[in-house]
């Protein structure tokens, strides 16, 4: 019996049966190292990039003795809201935040409409210097702003387009201290990356099929008409791209708040920038250690609303980014 048990064996491992099996067995084994790995790779990359943001959230729930405790690296001991209550008061934050919303919304709002525009025309119409033009948009992207700050801050200095103004006024209009410099420059297809954004339409555009706009001219709709009732509502995956795209950097935007020295109530980039001197004269507090706790609370407060935005709108960003050409 022993004897016919081992042969049975013996045939069994020599079959292909127990070849599949086992060749099946380390497949399967390769299949869950393989899995395990990404899992740690993924978890060891979203820590490296999140690390200083949790840091950020952690921090500012901090008390003075959890600051100075050797002990609290993340997770306060005694943690309080008192950061947030300061920063909220110094910040204005519903004021500032008010006016900061509707002044990005309206330039956001602006810079889709122009941008989508020009985009569709470059994507669908033929016209002399198309080429050269398109190749402006280009080095809208690659070309610095920095590098046009001087000509821009003399250009609104002393607003003077064809002579106008001082043909009305009698001298150059200064509109430095404003946001119309912002407005004008948007409408004008200039504005905070609208290169990148004309670059994204017009791809998004030369992928629809023109088979679309020949039937709607066929049935007797006009060119605007055919823009804005068929072709932009196909273009809906390209417009959240492009709006959330530019939420974000006109919210965040710095650079254009202090080279047009635009009001700190109407931006609240530039504010947080002074709350911890704001703290530090009205609260008395001089310690560094701790203003920096306040600085982190003001910080998260002004990112919840874009982090808000982004959760609501992340499936159709993720959508339009891979369907407008930007990747890969």
């Amino acid at each position: 019996m022993k004897t016919n048990l081992v042969s049975q064996w013996k045939a069994f491992k020599a079959s292909p049966v127990y070849e599949d099996k086992k060749s099946g067995l380390a497949r399967g084994g390769k299949s869950v190292l393989m899995t395990i790995f990404r899992i740690v790779l993924l978890v060891g990359i979203s820590y490296v990039i999140l690390a200083p943001v949790i840091g950020i959230v952690t921090s500012s729930f901090f008390s003075d003795s959890d600051q100075y405790n050797p002990m609290v690296f993340t997770i306060p001991i005694n943690p309080t809201f008192e950061r947030y209550e300061k920063a909220f008061e110094h910040l204005k934050y519903l004021k500032t935040t008010g006016f900061t919303v509707l002044y990005t919304v309206t330039l956001t709002a602006i810079q889709v409409f122009i941008c989508s525009m020009v985009g569709y025309g470059f994507a669908r119409f033929n016209f002399p210097l198309k080429k050269l033009l398109f190749g402006c948009v280009v080095v809208m992207i690659v070309l610095p702003v920095h590098t046009i700050m001087l000509p821009l801050y003399v250009t609104f200095r002393n607003f003077d387009p064809l002579g106008i103004m001082s043909l009305i006024k009698g001298n150059p209009q200064n509109l430095l201290g404003t946001p119309w410099p912002m407005y004008i420059m948007t409408v004008l297809g200039c504005g905070l990356r609208s290169g990148l954004y004309i670059y994204i339409f017009n791809q998004f555009f030369r992928g629809l099929p023109k088979e679309i706009e020949g039937a709607a001219f066929v049935d007797g709709a006009g060119t605007l008409y055919t823009y804005f009732r068929i072709m932009l509502v196909n273009a809906m995956p390209a417009v959240v791209t492009v709006l959330v795209f530019s939420l974000v950097w006109q919210y965040n935007d710095t650079f254009y708040g202090n080279l047009f020295n635009i009001s700190t109530d109407l931006l609240i980039s530039k504010r947080i920038a002074t709350l911890s001197d704001t703290v530090s004269n009205v609260e008395k507090i001089y310690d560094p250690n701790i203003l920096k706790l306040y600085m982190n609370a003001g910080i998260v407060m002004i990112m919840s609303p874009i982090v808000l935005m982004y959760l609501l709108l992340q499936r159709q960003f993720i959508e339009g980014v891979e369907r407008s050409g930007i990747v890969g």
